[in-house]
């Protein structure tokens, strides 16, 4: 066996593939994780509806945990940006940001989504402790409180009109001035939210990450207890896999088999947010063992075909 041929690449050290690489640790296998260390769950300040943790946990400390723990099976870490991706003879040959090469027998792309965030200042200390940009996550969180959506358009309207699920004290700030057709417009007066249009300057915060409201750029002040993000538009990190001829929605979100999660390109699997219908820390964990057992169930049928020919 070429060591410098590794079984598998995980591109996308985050919470699908440190997820994959502890299982596939676990296996004794021959991997490498390439992680850029600049995604979603390096923003997350805590983590509410994760099993196991009653009070929370950041996303930071499940990377730190999953590292360690991945490491000590044996897996290989670099962190690093992948830049290209190409098969040729089964061989797929990654070239990353540094100028290095990479080759493998499989990849799993867990690139992840990246939510777009305008630079408004103090908002990225309270993601996940008081401002938050999921409601299937975090609607818990806003029970009964006064909430301000920040976002822009329809994609914040739509934020704003799911959120009356857990209260009815909401204020939809339509930060852009991004186009609302008039029945939207109705249905969130129908719904008794609030509608600004205007530009937010900046968050009003006690101790760093305790949301309370917003200034806004004609010098209102908006209190609030907790809020939520919409902007839209988020990035789905799937040039990759468009680079190998992985099939994609029109959203760029990647296809693969319901039970194996392998995309229809042989040897390439996907795992997390970028994979459709998912976006949950929770789903990524299980999607991604599901692609490292049925990694791992690849290599073993290489190895018996090889064992037979020879």
């Amino acid at each position: 066996m070429d060591k410098n041929v590794y079984d598998c690449i995980i591109v996308g050290g985050g919470i699908a593939g440190l997820q994959a690489a502890v299982q596939l640790g676990r296996y004794q296998h021959h991997v490498l994780v390439i992680d850029s260390n600049n995604g979603r769950s390096n923003l997350c300040r805590k983590y509410h509806n994760i099993l196991g943790f009653p009070d929370g946990v950041s996303g930071e400390t499940l990377r730190e945990l999953g590292r360690k723990q991945a490491s000590s099976y044996g897996i290989v870490f670099e962190e690093d940006k992948v830049l290209s991706a190409a098969q040729e003879n089964g061989i797929f040959t990654l070239e990353t940001e540094s100028g290095k090469t990479h080759t493998a027998n499989r990849l799993l792309l867990s690139t992840g989504v990246m939510d777009r965030i305008p630079p408004i200042p103090n908002i990225k200390p309270c993601l996940g402790m008081t401002l938050f940009v999921c409601p299937d996550c975090d609607g818990y969180e806003v029970i009964d409180k006064s909430v301000i959506i920040m976002g822009s358009g329809k994609p914040g309207a739509k934020m704003a009109l799911e959120i009356t699920y857990w209260t009815k004290d909401i204020t939809y700030i339509n930060h852009e001035k991004a186009e609302l057709d008039e029945a939207l417009l109705q249905e969130l007066r129908d719904n008794g939210i609030t509608y600004i249009e205007e530009e937010i300057e900046g968050l009003l915060t006690e101790n760093t990450s305790n949301f309370k409201g917003v200034r806004l750029a004609n010098g209102q002040q908006i209190d609030a207890e907790r809020g939520f993000i919409a902007f839209g538009g988020n990035e789905v990190r799937t040039d990759l896999a468009k680079m190998l001829g992985v099939e994609r929605l029109e959203n760029k979100h990647v296809l693969v088999d319901p039970r194996t999660k392998q995309t229809k390109v042989k040897n390439v699997w996907a795992a997390g947010d970028i994979v459709a219908h998912s976006e949950q820390s929770t789903i990524a964990m299980g999607e991604a063992t599901q692609a490292a057992i049925w990694i791992h169930k690849s290599i073993l049928s290489d190895k018996k075909s090889k064992y037979i020919h020879d």
